[in-house]
Formats: structure tokens, C-alpha cells, sequence
């Protein structure tokens, strides 16, 4: 569970619209705001996030999970899928002996 952050909602917005309306680094913002640059890249993301309009290129933890998950279950299912070819191939030899 996430804590409640110290700074107050409209200074985080603030400070992230400072990083992507002037073109200053995040570092250099959070310096001059007394705030952690890593803290400040998240307040970067989420408005960078609310600005396209709620569409997040990135995933989350859970989604790439799920999706390492997903591709693996794939590859064993081709690979499961070939190995059927084969015997196919293999059997109607036989019985055409």
C-alpha cells in the first residue's frame, strides 16, 4: 500500500508541468524544489500519462508478469504443436507399411 506523500496534490502536478513545459531536466527541477528525482520522474510519468489522455505505453509489474506468462505458454503450446506434426508424419509412414 502506497503511503500519502508529503507534498500536496497541486504541488506535485506543479512541479511535473515545470519538467515537461520548460524543458529542464528533472534533475535540475527537483534540486531547485528540495524533492528526489526519482519522486519527481514518477509525478513526470503520471502527468505525462494524464496528458495523452489516460493511455500508458508502459506497463505495470502485474501486466508484464502476465505477459512473460503469456508468451511462455505460447512457445510451450508451438512447440507442443510441432512435436504433434512430427508424430503425425511418423504414424501415417507406419501404417502405410
Amino acid at each position: 500500500m502506497a503511503r500519502q506523500s508529503k507534498h500536496p496534490e497541486e504541488f506535485r502536478r506543479q512541479a511535473a508541468a515545470l519538467v515537461l513545459d520548460s524543458g529542464r531536466s528533472i534533475r535540475d527541477v527537483a534540486r531547485e524544489l528540495g524533492v528526489n528525482h526519482e519522486t519527481l520522474r514518477n509525478w513526470v510519468d503520471k502527468l505525462r500519462q494524464e496528458r495523452a489522455g489516460g493511455q500508458r505505453g508502459d506497463l505495470s509489474a502485474d501486466e508484464r508478469a502476465e505477459l512473460v506468462r503469456l508468451r511462455r505458454q505460447v512457445a510451450q503450446l508451438e512447440l507442443e504443436k510441432e512435436i504433434l506434426k512430427k508424430a503425425a508424419v511418423f504414424f501415417a509412414r507406419e501404417t502405410e507399411r
